[in-house]
């Protein structure tokens, strides 16, 4: 995790200067070194730095005054600060006016590290977050607004792009929270049609012949109360979009006359005779199945055939839980600027339990949990403390629902299979402390620790260069047993 991170060190002591260069130069880091923030400052002008450690108490420009420079020069540059006990109420003042955070003397190694690693995790989101934003800002205006690294919005973002461009009717699919309007105006944005209204049709809010009423217009005298004509939303967004929003809760008897402007790009107004002919797309959101509505006789095959040409599926947000940190940053940022409260973090604790949470409002949820704390927050970190209980609390475990094959399963091989991908899980969303992974898992650090060398379970800054034997040997268990597990579901779906 800390491979190729550059870190400058600046402190006026040479023992603690070698020291700190030594620890972090272990882990991969690439460390310069300077005595003093002159110096510092210096280094900083020449290269950008991922982390920036600075002793508090030094000859002539203090810790203080020098972290003031480092965020003027860059203001995204995580800065932690070196302190004394007796110098403790100044490095956390000094956290008010931008540090990331503070280490106090005598320190342990394992204490240092897992400060760096969070700066530098921030440091690469935030950088993440603006170059991926950057990107599909050239692609696409409408895609700024939904953020996501992981390959499931990849994969989401490549669709949307080059289903963008079509006339061709799209069905987008997700639970409620996913971001399926957002995913609606990106596709409008990324069209020819841009320059053209976009317009959202709330499909459930209404009875069928005021919905009929919005959508297509009335005469006058058309029914009781239409004292005057008016268009409907089909021609107001003519030449451009228009989007229904839970396209699931359409009645049955308004949905043939939606599959006639599908079909033939063409309807009448309530109470008239004229054929009025509109070129409108079409983008259809829904949170529910609607095959399982066709099977029910509440959904026309017909209409859920014509709006099935291009599906995007939005995952939910438990299937995509390495995009929590960049959506819970970029919704700090946004608040906290709302709310004239700059510079707010969010401690290594906070972001284990979002990790951890299963998030069944998915984004909308979470942005609402960081909009509460960052309006409740008094200083500018954001703990454990400001998180809602529903977070807080784990959920009560269910057992993964599956059939068992008819030659049967080996009991050991599925159990450690499960054990393994359960201690990663967590040990992920923890950042690789095993102390706090026992702690979620409630099972002893000792035994913990023995379960991970068990099943060869490697640490996440280790992982990605060639293993020895044992790690190869678990992986080809693991996969064997999994390879099971989905023979077992497979069959059972037969």
């Amino acid at each position: 995790m800390l491979r190729h991170t550059s870190v400058l060190v600046v402190d006026d002591e040479e023992v603690m200067r070698e020291v700190l260069q030594t620890l972090l130069s272990k882990e991969g880091c690439e460390v310069s070194t300077a005595v003093n923030g002159d110096d510092g400052l210096e280094l900083a002008r020449r290269r950008r730095f991922d982390v920036a450690i600075v002793d508090v108490m030094m000859p002539g420009i203090g810790g203080i005054e020098t972290l003031d420079r480092l965020r003027r020069l860059d203001d995204d540059l995580p800065v932690i600060l070196i302190t004394a006990y007796a110098s403790l109420e100044n490095a956390i003042a000094a956290m008010k006016r931008g540090a990331f955070d503070y280490i106090t003397k005598p320190f342990k190694n394992e204490e240092v590290l897992v400060v760096v690693r969070n700066a530098a995790e921030k440091r690469r989101l935030v950088t993440e977050n603006r170059t991926l934003r950057a990107n599909l800002r050239t692609q696409n205006d409408g895609l700024r607004n939904i953020i996501g690294r992981s390959p499931r919005m990849r994969q989401v973002f490549d669709l949307i792009t080059q289903a963008a461009m079509s006339r061709t009717t799209i069905l987008v699919e997700g639970e409620s929270g996913t971001g399926k309007e957002l995913a609606a105006r990106a596709l409008h944005a990324g069209s020819p049609r841009a320059d053209h209204p976009f317009v959202t049709v709330n499909s459930g809010s209404l009875p069928p012949d005021l919905l009929e009423s919005n959508l297509f217009g009335h005469l006058k005298g058309a029914f009781t109360g239409a004292v005057a004509a008016k268009k409907g939303l089909f021609e107001l967004a003519d030449k451009g979009t228009i989007f229904f929003d839970e396209i699931g809760s359409v009645p049955v008897e308004t949905q043939a006359k939606l599959l006639r402007v599908i079909q033939e790009r063409e309807f009448m107004r309530l109470g008239g005779v004229e054929t009025k002919r509109v070129d409108t797309r079409i983008i259809a959101a829904t949170n529910i199945d609607l095959q399982r509505l066709v099977a029910e006789g509440k959904f026309r095959e017909d209409l859920y055939y014509r709006l099935h040409v291009i599906k995007v599926e939005l995952p939910p947000l438990r299937d995509r839980r390495e995009d929590i940190p960049l959506l819970a940053h970029h919704f700090l940022e946004k608040y906290g600027a709302e709310n004239d409260k700059k510079n707010l973090e969010l401690t290594a604790e906070a972001l284990d339990l979002m990790e951890a949470y299963d998030w069944p409002g998915n984004v909308r949820e979470l942005e609402n949990v960081i909009e509460r704390a960052v309006v409740l927050a008094t200083g500018p970190q954001i703990g454990p403390g400001l998180i809602p209980d529903a977070v807080r609390t784990p959920r009560p475990f269910q057992m993964p629902q599956f059939a068992m094959p008819a030659e049967g399963l080996p009991f050991k091989e599925v159990v450690a299979a499960f054990e393994t991908q359960l201690i990663e899980r967590t040990l992920a969303a923890t950042g690789g402390v095993q102390k706090r992974a026992a702690e979620m898992l409630q099972i002893k650090p000792t035994t913990l620790n023995e379960m991970i060398k068990r099943y060869d379970i490697l640490p996440r800054r280790k992982r990605g260069g060639a293993q020895g034997g044992g790690g190869a040997r678990a992986g080809a268990r693991n996969a064997s047993a999994g390879e099971r597990r989905r023979g077992a579901t497979d069959a059972g779906g037969a």
